[in-house]
């Protein structure tokens, strides 16, 4: 997986913040759980076709989303590459 290619991809395709998707993902791709899962690799093809599955939403909606999906399919493990916003932060990541 190539990081930088990934997020100018998510950025083009659905804009926001696409760099918080990026470090959950490469973190995903790492830790080999999608592989052992889904039986082939995590690639930017898969994650960008995946999110556009999703509903409608900016690019870390979907991504939680997508993950939400894994986790009912998978288990919960996925939980953890979620992205979670900071409250006190007004919404930021």
């Amino acid at each position: 997986m190539q990081p930088g290619r990934l997020e100018l991809r998510l950025e083009r395709e659905f804009g926001g913040q696409a760099h918080v998707v990026v470090r959950e993902a490469v973190d995903l791709h790492d830790s080999g759980q999608y592989r052992r899962d889904a039986g082939h690799e995590l690639t930017s093809d898969v994650i960008v076709d995946n999110l556009r599955d999703a509903p409608e939403g900016d690019v870390v909606e979907r991504w939680n989303w997508w993950l939400g999906s894994l986790a009912l399919a998978y288990g919960d493990e996925y939980e953890y590459f979620t992205v979670r916003r900071n409250q006190r932060e007004n919404g930021t990541f």
